[in-house]
């Protein structure tokens, strides 16, 4: 599609649970929090005002669906949204949920400690309770 390809960092870091209209929703490998990352599917774009004003719209609705469907999910007390690409500098956008107590509440999740895998059967699980949110 456009010459889009992921870059190798997401890929490494996350596991794609969904394709949008817009966007490849993905699953962040870290545990600790439940992280999902939307990359537009566009190729050579690092900023959302690189988008056309279309898919700055549909990055908005795809945003706002995953952080409904992660909240209802997880039930946490805060969902954090952000376009960081400090390092990484596809555009990529992180949707994260947040809980009292959670490691590192209430500073950032970056580059605190050190990431935590999935049981398999458990990110199995909620990559199915994910999909179900998102798809209703």
């Amino acid at each position: 599609m456009n010459g889009f390809e992921l870059d190798p960092r997401l890929e490494k870091d996350s596991i794609s649970i969904m394709v949008t209209g817009l966007c490849d929703v993905r699953l962040s490998r870290d545990a600790r929090w439940p992280w999902l990352i939307l990359v537009p599917r566009r190729a050579g774009i690092a900023e959302i005002f690189e988008l056309t004003p279309l898919d700055q719209v549909l990055l908005a609705f795809e945003a706002e669906l995953v952080a409904k469907a992660l909240k209802e999910v997880t039930g946490a007390a805060k969902i954090n949204i952000g376009a960081l690409g400090n390092i990484v500098r596809q555009l990529h956008v992180h949707v994260i949920a947040r809980f009292e107590g959670d490691a590192n509440w209430p500073g950032p999740v970056w580059g605190f400690g050190r990431a935590e895998p999935y049981e398999d059967g458990k990110r199995d699980e909620f990559i199915a309770k994910l999909r179900e949110a998102l798809s209703s």
